[in-house]
């Protein structure tokens, strides 16, 4: 069966990165279509988006107007899809830490999950060029989230990852409170609540090519307050869901 397929890239300065990316999705999953949500990058990225959409009837671009948040760019690529009525939607970063051979992989591994994990922490999973410090970082924040958000799934922060449209509708984005880079966790835990199924397939996390990582110590510890949040709201069982009247 034909699965309609929305690739999601949420763009700040990637313009160097986007010019190589965008053609090597094509060459790894040829029949998907790709959204740019673009936060007014200084470096001119949605403007090559632009000039590369003449050549690409199924490349779009949402210019936002500024830096407003990964999770604020990723809703509003997540609300697109929904509207344009996708049956699958692949979030991935624009900086060549995930690598596009693995796409097909994420779209196979949908027969038996309605979000699928391209994870650095199952078997096979692997990690490029990172330093004792930041593999801490990374296992200590996963661990954080499994215990408070009570997710069974081992790689909770990336974005790597493969989601059914239709379940996500179900999702209150109104309600979600993280706007940076907890939004990963979060989204994994209000799918979780809605009983959504999930599976992990290995990959290998490479360096950024170009450009520097826009993560900082403030969003670290901005990132953990929304987690114990979340946990609270975990305890409470909030509805999560989206009001269907």
């Amino acid at each position: 069966m034909n699965r309609r397929i929305l690739i999601t890239l949420c763009t700040y300065n990637e313009r160097e990165n986007l010019e190589q990316l965008i053609p090597e999705i094509r060459m790894s999953l040829p029949e998907a279509h790709i959204l740019v949500v673009d936060d007014k990058s200084p470096d001119g990225t949605g403007a090559l988006v632009k000039e590369m959409q003449q050549d690409n009837p199924a490349l779009f671009l949402i210019e936002r107007s500024g830096k407003q948040g990964l999770g604020t760019a990723t809703v509003a690529a997540f609300r697109w899809g929904i509207e344009k009525e996708f049956d699958y939607l692949i979030n991935m970063d624009a900086d060549f830490s995930h690598p596009p051979r693995y796409l097909p992989d994420l779209v196979k591994a949908m027969d038996d999950a309605d979000v699928a994990i391209a994870s650095r922490y199952v078997e096979g999973g692997e990690i490029e060029g990172w330093g004792l410090k930041r593999h801490l970082m990374s296992r200590g924040i996963n661990c954080y989230a499994r215990l408070l958000l009570r997710l069974k799934t081992k790689d909770n922060s990336g974005s790597y990852r493969c989601y059914r449209v239709s379940r996500l509708a179900e999702l209150d984005f109104d309600k979600i409170v993280s706007r940076g880079y907890a939004f990963q966790e979060e989204i994994l835990y209000r799918c979780n609540r809605i009983d959504c199924r999930f599976v992990e397939v290995p990959f290998l996390f490479e360096e950024r090519r170009h450009g520097s990582s826009k993560i900082n110590g403030m969003e670290a510890v901005t990132a953990l307050g929304n987690l114990f949040r979340l946990g609270m709201e975990n305890v409470l069982r909030v509805d999560v869901r989206r009001d269907q009247n």
